[in-house]
């Protein structure tokens, strides 16, 4: 991801005042030099802050005293964008932010209020980079932030290396001393090194998904199943109850097996006579009459449900052209005034209402008439329902009030009939009877259907089941350390690369990055020395440089990193000399040993050859008390400023 600073800037709290910007070349080694105590630390948590971090670093009194807001302008693949963030005051951080975007942005003299929030940033940023909206947790609610998804503020572990972790033997990673970042870190490391892809966490939140729906229906199969015995027995009484009530064709024999039985059940629910056996020859006339009326009464109402329903879409036409005519009238009359003001109009006559020369509005007016025009011609054409309209509509309305006659007549002649006939009651519970008994029998073997092992809840189980294998198969564990382990041993192999070119005691012993700690090993003898278990600060610098360099250089080589293409290193020569830099007085410069300088320019020529090697795609900034003549002449390091003499990084007028 092409992301590189091109300034730092810092507005001064009093307006009249230009704002401080100091300008980075891309591509290239920047070198800010100076004395102690002129600002050159605070780089970073300016850079970290106008980022997006959720808190202030950035020194308090002198820095944040002078300055309103603090900016950072980057160069990315959509083009350069300013961010910048109000001085957090008494607070930890604050929220307010201001972006601007552009192929070139030109910066503000002063910046009045904010634009978007950090947020929004975040978010953006996140965005920018490319990064995965899926979570480590595969869906575990349980799991904490640490398991989130990673994010953009993550990243900035592999992109600052401050004054307290350059050459610290315990931390390799910014901000790697915290439980929580440091937990983090470790959860993202193998996305960050391509160990596990977007799609894989994609895979491994669907194998999650899967597998609790699997376990569900497993648990609804065992439980059908477990009922299935009892039912069975069930089902002689089903077969019994049908024979009772009539509805099997033919006496069956006494002993029937499964197949049998459910081949009859479903017979009888499939069929839809089922009251025809029940009435055969048993019933008189009451009852066949009572029948007659049933019927009659189902003709009626149907009827009298379409004609009702035909009434109620009349007038909802009615009432839509009404509102429509309605509407129409409204714009009549709201243009009305542009046709008197038409009449009114000559080339010698002013407006009647203002006074005023009516030559420039005539295309207006004109526009108006004919709008007016038009809204009329419209009512003209919906000036109403035709005639005709309104007599279809009485004579439906006179059907249903005909229709509604007729049904209360049948229903009082049925009415009378069931209460004089007692026949037709017993009949009438008998076919309720019936029915109930064919629902509950249709409800039953559906249920039943779903307890063979053909049926689908265990043809569902077993597809589940296929699917949950063929994702464990794409998400195993051994192939993600397999690809974590090629991608660190090529890490590795980076770093003993740049190792031969820096001053480390033991440059050829093997190195090893562990994504696990966080930290690197060295080969000894017997076994692999943590960073902490060997001496001198000049080898761990050498170590920190060489292995944070080695992962940019894989991050590089991949199709596609969401890691920053810059580094910043505060203070990298303090291992050498901090001492004789800490004592100098009044910005001199205290007499260095040649072997100390040798060893520090070994340093700055593995940064120097490390832009060289990817041209425009990587940038490093160096904060740095060593000057010029311990670094300079080579190709790709650039002077940004020097902090001495008065020059710091808060102009000293701010301060007044």
């Amino acid at each position: 991801m092409l992301f590189q600073i091109k300034e730092v800037i810092l507005w001064p709290r009093n307006s009249a005042l230009k704002p401080r910007r100091i300008p980075f070349k891309t591509g290239a080694v920047n070198v800010i030099t100076g004395a102690s105590r002129t600002g050159k630390s605070a780089v970073i948590p300016i850079i970290d802050y106008c980022l997006g971090s959720h808190t202030c670093s950035i020194p308090v009194k002198t820095i944040r005293q002078a300055c309103s807001w603090f900016g950072v302008l980057v160069e990315t693949d959509q083009g350069e964008k300013l961010f910048a963030r109000r001085e957090p005051g008494s607070q930890q951080g604050t929220d307010h932010m201001f972006v601007k975007e552009g192929k070139a942005v030109d910066i503000p003299d002063t910046i009045a209020e904010k634009t978007t929030t950090a947020d929004q940033v975040r978010r953006s940023l996140d965005e920018l980079a490319g990064l995965t909206k899926l979570d480590f947790s595969a869906g575990d609610n349980s799991a904490t932030n640490r398991s989130g998804r990673p994010s953009f503020r993550d990243m900035a572990a592999f992109t600052f290396q401050p004054q307290n972790v350059v050459a610290n033997p315990d931390i390799l990673f910014f901000k790697a001393d915290t439980y929580d970042h440091r937990q983090k870190l470790r959860t993202i490391f193998p996305y960050v090194l391509g160990a596990i892809t977007p799609d894989q966490l994609a895979k491994e939140h669907e194998l999650d998904q899967q597998q609790r729906e699997l376990k569900r229906k497993e648990r609804e199969l065992v439980t059908a199943r477990e009922i299935s015995a009892r039912w069975l027995a069930e089902i002689r009484n089903h077969v019994s109850t049908a024979r009772e009530l009539g509805l099997l064709r033919e006496e069956p024999p006494t002993l029937l097996g499964k197949p049998e039985m459910l081949a009859l059940l479903t017979e009888i629910v499939n069929r839809t006579d089922h009251t025809l056996k029940v009435t055969a020859e048993t019933l008189g006339d009451s009852l066949s009459e009572l029948r007659a009326l049933e019927k009659e009464e189902s003709q009626i109402s149907q009827e009298l449900t379409s004609l009702r329903r035909r009434l109620n879409e009349m007038r909802r036409l009615t009432e839509s052209v009404d509102q429509y005519s309605q509407a129409l009238q409204v714009q009549r009359d709201r243009l009305k005034v542009s046709d008197w003001l038409s009449d009114q109009h000559s080339p010698e006559a002013d407006c009647p209402v203002c006074g005023h020369d009516l030559t420039r509005a005539t295309n207006d007016l004109e526009i108006l008439v004919s709008s007016l025009r038009r809204v009329e011609e419209e009512a003209g054409v919906a000036r109403g329902i035709p005639a005709a309209f309104d007599l279809e509509m009485q004579r439906v309305n006179a059907d249903v009030k005909i229709y509604a006659e007729k049904l209360e007549a049948v229903q009082i002649r049925r009415s009378a009939l069931t209460t004089r006939s007692t026949e037709a009651k017993k009949e009438q519970f008998r076919a309720k009877q019936v029915e109930r008994f064919v629902g509950n029998l249709e409800t039953s073997l559906s249920f039943y259907e779903r307890l063979g092992e053909d049926s689908a809840l265990a043809a569902e189980v077993d597809k589940l089941a296929k699917s949950v294998e063929i994702l464990r198969d794409q998400v195993r564990p051994d192939q993600v350390n397999a690809r974590k382990r090629f991608a660190l041993d090529r890490v590795n192999g980076h770093a003993q690369k740049m190792l031969l070119r820096l001053d480390v005691e033991d440059p050829d012993a093997p190195v090893f990055l562990s994504a696990d700690d966080l930290t690197v090993r060295i080969a000894g003898e017997d076994r692999r020395h943590l960073l902490s278990e060997i001496g001198s600060g000049s080898n761990w610098l050498g170590y920190h440089v060489a292995t944070v360099l080695a992962l940019h250089w894989f991050f590089m080589d991949l199709p596609h990193s969401p890691v920053p293409q810059f580094m910043v290193f505060d203070q990298p020569s303090q291992v050498y000399f901090p001492k004789k830099l800490a004592g100098a007085q009044n910005d001199t410069e205290p007499t260095i040993l040649d072997e100390d300088v040798s060893a520090v320019r070994k340093a700055f020529k593995v940064f120097d050859h490390f832009t060289k090697k990817f041209g425009p795609r990587f940038q490093i900034i160096v904060l740095d008390h060593a000057s010029e003549n311990v670094w300079g002449n080579l190709a790709q390091t650039h002077l940004v400023e020097e902090w001495r003499d008065g020059a710091k990084l808060v102009p000293i007028e701010w301060l007044s």
